[in-house]
């Protein structure tokens, strides 16, 4: 039976596959959010001008961080059927193409000689 944390994660997971930027514009906009706050009560004195140039520079950093492990997700979990399938599929219309190392008599071809 699946529980409802269970449910709740694949649901999530499934809007997240359907909605890619705007679950990257909202991380983007929770990072900046939280830089300028956590930089609001750390450092009030500080020019609101830099806070948010330092708070762009954390959710950029950030978002990167999510881009590169949504690649990583996408890489080793999505493909991993395409790879195991792809080596039992291999395409050998080249090794058709080419002639046959020995004629009929058994003397080697020409183009196989060295």
């Amino acid at each position: 039976m699946e529980s409802k944390m269970e449910r709740v994660s694949s649901s999530v997971q499934s809007w997240v596959e359907e909605h890619k930027l705007a679950t990257i514009g909202g991380v983007w906009a929770a990072a900046v959010g939280g830089s300028v706050a956590y930089s609001r009560r750390r450092s009030p004195q500080r020019a609101t001008s830099l806070r948010l140039i330092h708070a762009r520079i954390h959710a950029q950093a950030l978002t990167l961080a999510v881009l590169g492990g949504a690649a990583a997700f996408h890489y080793y979990y999505s493909n991993k059927s395409k790879r195991s399938s792809a080596a039992e599929q291999l395409d050998l219309d080249f090794y058709s193409q080419l002639p046959a190392a020995t004629d009929a008599d058994g003397n080697e071809n020409e183009r196989w000689s060295w």
